[in-house]
């Protein structure tokens, strides 16, 4: 029976990726490289600390995965800042409402670090339909190591099959997989190139999976 949703944030509650997008290119500039937009692919869902290491091993870079760390939320936090047509995704505020008002628990697990996600959560006013908030940057692994959905499982307090998780990216639709969850993989307009195969359910609009319709999905 299900009892919790574990929402990604980047490309399921917002759609951050074309912030991060900019965000990433000016830090990729300030450094003096040039990242095929293949491979700037391939590091969706990672941590920003991951995808850091790997662009300093794939470049040889002489400054270290934190200074451009730095860098890129730098660049992103006045993106965030001074973009007054941010918003949240459309139809994901009426889904989690939706499944609060069904007495879902709901749990956030995101590769963003936790000042992001507090940001996020300030700006909208999410706070009051989540019982916990998992940052993937403060754990050991990466999606699609599966770590970050084992622990937001435990944070929901039910069993991982009395749970699922909405995702948009290969990487976390892995992750969900491996830790043996029920996972909604969510076809963003954003999420470019992504695999969805994996996904035990495909949906490009958050009405396809209101309370009344997935209640006895598990």
């Amino acid at each position: 029976m299900l009892q919790a949703v574990i929402f990604d944030m980047d490309g399921v509650i917002i759609e951050s990726e074309p912030l991060h997008y900019k965000a990433y290119h000016k830090m990729f500039e300030d450094v003096n490289i040039e990242v095929s937009a293949e491979f700037y692919e391939s590091l969706t869902g990672k941590s920003t600390l991951n995808v850091c290491k790997q662009i300093c091993d794939a470049f040889n870079l002489s400054e270290s995965p934190e200074t451009l760390v730095s860098i890129k939320r730098k660049h992103y936090d006045d993106i965030f800042e001074n973009d007054k047509t941010f918003d949240l995704i459309e139809g994901v505020l009426d889904v989690i409402k939706n499944y609060h008002d069904n007495e879902l628990t709901l749990i956030l697990a995101s590769s963003a670090s936790m000042p992001s996600i507090e940001r996020i959560f300030k700006r909208f006013d999410l706070n009051k339909y989540f019982k916990a908030k998992l940052s993937g940057a403060e754990l050991k692994a990466s999606k699609p190591h599966p770590e970050i959905f084992i622990k937001a499982a435990e944070a929901s307090g039910f069993k991982t099959e009395e749970c699922i998780v909405i995702e948009d990216s290969t990487n976390g639709i892995i992750a969900a997989k491996s830790a043996g969850i029920f996972c909604v993989g969510y076809d963003s307009f954003h999420s470019k190139n992504q695999d969805y195969s994996k996904a035990d359910l495909v949906v490009k609009d958050f009405s396809e999976i209101h309370y009344n319709r997935i209640k006895d999905l598990l």
